[in-house]
């Protein structure tokens, strides 16, 4: 997708990063893939040998560069975890790759890089107790099918109830929110869920999906907030973090409007908050 180019390029432009604030990403290990992830749909992936239905639940055309891509998604998501170890928050322009479960592809998801990154944290004892923040305006009903087993991950999923998927799963907290809501009445229910799950869980690594698909704008949303609500519901996740001093992980998610200026500028006010209020 464009944006994945004209995100950096519009953070530089603006003075807001600098070229050495970026990193190129490895590969990830595919011992980390399978700690999340089961290993025979791991081996049917990376061999090409999904069936036809499968695939089909996916939305790509399955290919070995598309495989690779992902593990280079998740790959960048683990090295964010370790930076924002380091310094409090980094991102993958990419990511949010959270329709993939244990077992299965979907909805151009094939791995899924939170979910893998919270079982890496763990794996590596580099945290005890995550939380997974999913703003974006689907479920995250991969994320939550892969740590329901898993009670050192919480999973928080606040969504468009009637979009995709249209099978959810069941997070540790999911909203459902109706059709049409606006900053307000969205806002109001975040802060209150957001602070009563942290009082709750006591995390000690967040990792925040900000889709940008919540916009009004959004041809697949049906959400209705501005680029001001969306500005606002970022700065509400990362003064949650800096308040318990927990370092996070940010991955982009969806973002669909039409205009790819309305794309880019949500996504780079999200970048222009956490570095406002976190470094």
């Amino acid at each position: 997708m464009m944006k994945y180019e004209l995100i950096p390029e519009q953070l530089l432009y603006e003075g807001i990063v600098e070229k050495d604030n970026f990193f190129a990403p490895n590969a990830v290990d595919e011992r980390f893939i399978t700690l999340a992830h089961q290993a025979a749909y791991w081996d049917r992936l990376k061999s090409m040998k999904l069936t036809a239905q499968e695939i089909r639940r996916t939305g790509f055309a399955l290919t070995q560069q598309l495989i690779t891509r992902e593990m280079y998604i998740v790959g960048g998501t683990l090295t964010a975890c370790d930076f924002a170890l380091e310094n409090g928050v980094a991102f993958n322009i990419a990511g949010g790759t959270h329709h993939a479960g244990s077992y299965w592809g979907e909805g151009f998801c094939l791995l899924n890089d939170q979910a893998i990154g919270a079982y890496y944290l763990l794996h590596q004892q580099k945290a005890k107790q995550v939380l997974i923040v999913d703003l974006d305006v689907h479920q995250g009903n991969g994320t939550a099918e892969i740590c329901r087993r898993k009670p050192e991950i919480f999973t928080f999923s606040m969504h468009a109830e009637r979009n995709f998927p249209f099978r959810k799963e069941t997070s540790d907290l999911d909203i459902g929110l109706a059709d049409g809501i606006g900053d307000d009445e969205y806002l109001t229910i975040l802060e209150k869920q957001l602070t009563l799950v942290i009082d709750r869980v006591k995390p000690d690594f967040i990792f925040y999906l900000a889709g940008v698909d919540v916009l009004a704008t959004d041809k697949l949303g049906r959400l209705n907030l501005t680029q001001n609500g969306c500005k606002l519901r970022d700065y509400l996740v990362f003064s949650c973090c800096k308040k318990i001093g927990v370092p996070v992980q940010v991955s982009m998610g969806g973002g669909y409007s039409p205009e790819i200026k309305n794309i880019v500028d949500a996504h780079c006010n999200t970048f222009k908050v956490a570095i406002e209020t976190l470094i």
